[in-house]
């Protein structure tokens, strides 16, 4: 089922929860809707699950208008945060209880819960007590009971947010998993820039009830619409600068640390502009091997050092007034030391950017 958003509208008392939101998800995708507290997300999802009604604008299931009908008419199977199982009931009887409400006959019933208890890998626990499951299993229960009813749309309110880090990373492959074998529309909202990197077919950024960009996981990670998107997905480094030349996609930038050279410019910019260049920890490579010639080579003080493993995490002073981030994966047995001298290099395709001040929603 695609959903269409147009012109959304929700105001509580004088604050506009959402403001002007249009967006199209397409039949069949996990899209999701991320940004921080307070953004509009979760109002989002109500409206599209019938809680709330919109003040303005229209919402769509497919050729269906959807303002004004209620939420037990819409056909959509919800994913609370807290679950919301029935403590007094078994598995199947939780899984079974939407089915009762519709009517559907007990052979019907029994066929459908046992494929859904499949379908989140759980068919030996159907007779079990919910109130003796894990977390993570009370989860795929509530999964199972939102798919049971076979529903047009799936909508998922933050539902990994009560788990453990690791049971988090484990849910996050079976919720894949599950969309993949269900094949059901699904929105998913989330704080959680990792979760919906790591799940999403498309998401859509929102700040302050507002849509500031929609796109792939990459679309937004590599090219982010401005400054905001691009510090709230993931981490990045800020460095001011204007442009001094640019051409097809090229510019050089003076900066504070010197030119940088960047093949990665979207957005429209003029010589003379003023700039925010976006470089991404992981994307400060040490610089050992290259040849001299080499753009945006940079020496810098090490002021800390953290050893991770997997990867070693510097924070980096290359003038009084310039500090970054830089992240090495798979760290050598050589110890970086304080005050130490750091040579390092940043390829030009990773250095993007942004508009200084405020742009327009990006969509796509």
């Amino acid at each position: 089922m695609e959903i269409r958003l147009d012109h959304i509208v929700k105001t509580f008392d004088t604050t506009k929860a959402v403001n002007d939101v249009s967006l199209e998800i397409r039949e069949g995708e996990l899209f999701f809707l991320l940004g921080p507290s307070g953004c509009g997300k979760t109002t989002c999802l109500r409206i599209i699950a019938g809680f709330y009604q919109p003040d303005a604008g229209r919402l769509m299931f497919g050729d269906s208008l959807m303002n004004g009908v209620p939420p037990h008419k819409r056909n959509t199977g919800m994913v609370f945060q807290n679950y919301a199982l029935w403590p007094h009931m078994t598995v199947s009887e939780n899984i079974e209880y939407g089915l009762v409400l519709r009517k559907v006959d007990k052979g019907t019933r029994e066929k459908r819960v046992a494929e859904a208890l499949a379908m989140v890998q759980m068919p030996d626990y159907g007779d079990r007590p919910v109130n003796k499951l894990s977390g993570g299993q009370q989860q795929r229960i509530a999964l199972a009971r939102a798919l049971v009813i076979e529903p047009s749309v799936l909508l998922l309110d933050e539902p990994l947010s009560n788990l453990d880090a690791q049971l988090r990373l484990e849910m996050r492959h079976e919720i894949k998993q599950i969309h993949s074998r269900s094949q059901t529309t699904a929105v998913y909202v989330t704080h959680d820039q990792s979760e919906a990197l790591s799940l999403a077919d498309r998401m859509a950024i929102m700040k302050d009830g507002e849509i500031v960009q929609v796109g792939t996981p990459r679309e937004i990670y590599r090219c982010p619409a401005n400054a905001f998107v691009a510090s709230f997905v993931g981490e990045t480094n800020f460095i001011s600068g204007k442009i001094r030349s640019i051409s097809n996609g090229s510019a050089e930038i003076e900066t504070p640390i010197g030119i940088l050279h960047s093949t990665s410019v979207y957005h429209d910019f003029a010589a003379g502009e003023d700039t925010i260049c976006s470089i991404r920890p992981e994307a400060i490579n040490s610089a050992e091997k290259i040849p001299p010639t080499a753009p945006n080579q940079h020496h810098a003080r090490v002021i800390d050092a953290t050893y991770l493993g997997r990867v070693e995490e510097f924070q980096l002073s290359i003038s009084d007034d310039a500090r970054i981030k830089a992240v090495f994966h798979n760290p050598g047995t050589n110890d970086k030391q304080m005050s130490d001298t750091l040579r390092f290099w940043i390829r030009p395709e990773d250095v993007t950017p942004l508009p200084a001040h405020n742009s327009h929603p990006r969509t796509g």
